[in-house]
This record gives C-alpha cells, sequence and structure tokens, in this order.
C-alpha cells in the first residue's frame, strides 16, 4: 500500500476485501451527464493507494469506458492479477452502486522505481512563461467536471476550430493543492477531443479508451507542487467514428511527467430540421 497526504479528496469506504464504496459528486458530471472521465481516472489511482495489498506507485492506466457513469454512489473492484519483485499488475472496475454494469474497466500497473540512470529524447516545446497568460474567466457552468479540478492559460488552439491543424498548447494547474499521481492521471483528460479541430466545436464524442503513462515519481511530482505544467495535445486521424489523440505533461524545468493515448467515438451533431 501506498501512503500519501492527498490535496484531493475521495472518500473511498472499505467493504470486504477487494470491494469500496464511495460518492461522486454533481460537481464531477460532464454537461451532458455521466461523470468526467478524469474521475475515473483519479478514483483509480486513489483506490490502489488505499488498497492494503497494492506495492508501489501507479505507472500506466488503461481504461476503457464501457458505460456512463452516474454522479452518486459507486461501487468499485480491485483485483490483483499479479505480483511481481517490483512490478504490478491490478485491475479496478467502476460500477453504479448496487448494479453489476461495469461502467469503467481499467489495469494498473503498479511499480516499486528503482534507483537508474535518467535519459531523453523529447524536448519540451518553447513557451511563455504562464504568468504572462491571462487567466481565463470562469463561469459557474465551467467550474464544473474538469475546470473544477484544473486552472488552464492556453497558448495556441483553443477554442478548438474546424482547420488543418490538431495542436493545441496549454498550461494547466490544480486548483486542488499539490499535483500527485491522482491529479496528473486526471489532466490526461482534460484537453478538447481532437475531432472538433476537424469538424468544429459542434461534434458529438466520447472516450472509448484512454491509456496514461506516469513517467514521474512521486518525489518528482513533488517538485512540482501547485505549480503549472505544459500539456501538449494533437491528433492524428479520425474515421469510421473513432478518431485518436496523444498528449505530452511538462513540468517547467522540461522534465517530462506523463505521455497519453486516447481513442474516441465521435459523429456529426443532428442539426435541426427547418420549420
Amino acid at each position: 500500500m501506498m501512503t500519501t497526504s492527498h490535496s484531493l479528496a475521495i472518500p473511498l469506504t472499505p467493504v470486504t476485501p477487494g470491494r469500496w464504496t464511495t460518492v461522486a459528486g454533481a460537481e464531477w458530471s460532464n454537461p451532458g451527464g455521466g461523470l468526467w472521465g478524469g474521475y475515473a481516472i483519479g478514483l483509480c489511482v486513489r483506490v490502489l493507494e488505499a488498497e492494503p495489498e497494492a506495492i508501489g506507485e501507479p505507472l500506466s492506466l488503461t481504461l476503457t469506458y464501457a458505460a456512463g457513469l452516474p454522479a452518486g454512489a459507486l461501487d468499485i473492484r480491485t483485483r490483483r492479477l499479479r505480483q511481481g519483485g517490483s512490478v504490478g499488475v491490478w485491475e479496478v472496475e467502476l460500477l453504479p452502486a448496487g448494479s453489476d454494469q461495469v461502467g469503467v474497466h481499467a489495469v494498473v500497473t503498479m511499480a516499486r522505481r528503482p534507483k537508474t540512470p535518467d535519459f531523453a529524447f523529447a524536448s519540451m516545446p518553447a513557451a511563455p512563461d504562464p504568468e504572462s497568460l491571462p487567466s481565463p474567466e470562469m463561469s459557474g457552468m465551467a467550474m464544473h467536471y474538469g475546470a473544477s479540478a484544473f486552472e488552464r492559460r492556453t497558448l495556441e488552439g483553443f477554442p478548438p476550430q474546424a482547420g488543418g491543424d490538431s495542436r493545441s498548447l496549454a498550461w494547466v494547474r490544480s486548483r486542488r493543492g499539490d499535483l500527485d499521481k491522482a491529479l496528473l492521471g486526471m489532466i490526461t483528460d482534460n484537453s478538447a477531443p481532437r475531432a472538433m479541430y476537424a469538424l468544429g466545436p459542434g461534434v458529438m464524442t466520447t472516450t472509448l479508451s484512454l491509456t496514461a503513462y506516469l513517467h514521474a515519481t512521486v518525489e518528482e511530482l513533488a517538485e512540482v507542487g501547485d505549480d503549472f505544467i505544459l500539456v501538449e495535445c494533437e491528433g492524428r486521424v479520425g474515421g469510421g467514428g473513432a478518431s485518436d489523440e496523444r498528449s505530452s505533461y511538462w513540468r517547467r524545468d522540461g522534465k517530462l511527467l506523463a505521455t497519453s493515448e486516447q481513442l474516441a467515438w465521435y459523429r456529426e451533431a443532428r442539426r435541426a430540421s427547418p420549420e
């Protein structure tokens, strides 16, 4: 079990071994209903941090969003698939309370992080200091779901518009205290869907699967504190209802903290028939 002090409070009640409950507040719901996908990522991290049999820290997560989860009471199932000397693999399932219908399924790799020589081939894109960018005006509605957890100061590519470039660049920082594994994971589902950059903001989209690689150790994240990190996101292709995106997450000093890959389902919004 990993012991940390959490800036993001997600209450967890143990029921039996491998069974937990929580209550997701309405502030984590998307405008169209259903819980924001980033909340599920944070919940998976938090439950394994509380799991007494889990060893190490979350290193990677692959989530499949099988069905929408409502705000309110949730059941959580955890199961260890394998434990080696340094690496363990866990399964996490999130369900509406009292239901057998899995809403989100996750496979999480937990690891003891050894001391090894560092290397890096990727480099952080050039960006002005976040303090030089305007702080966005936030309405009450905008403070729901991801915006309730993170402040964004966008350099380019927002709001999304139809065109030939899917790239966006933004500084993001936590509104919930110092950055940790759960909050870093949640940031990986905090960018606009890339289909909007091809078809415009009216497109309907939902995440099918998301994989986050949390390269930074707990100690490296602690050095971020409540500072901004730089998020670089781009899409590559879309068709037949599916589109992809990939993202990188950088500490201000150029340290790559995380990368992610996402597959989304999309369709053009139905236009109202003229009367």
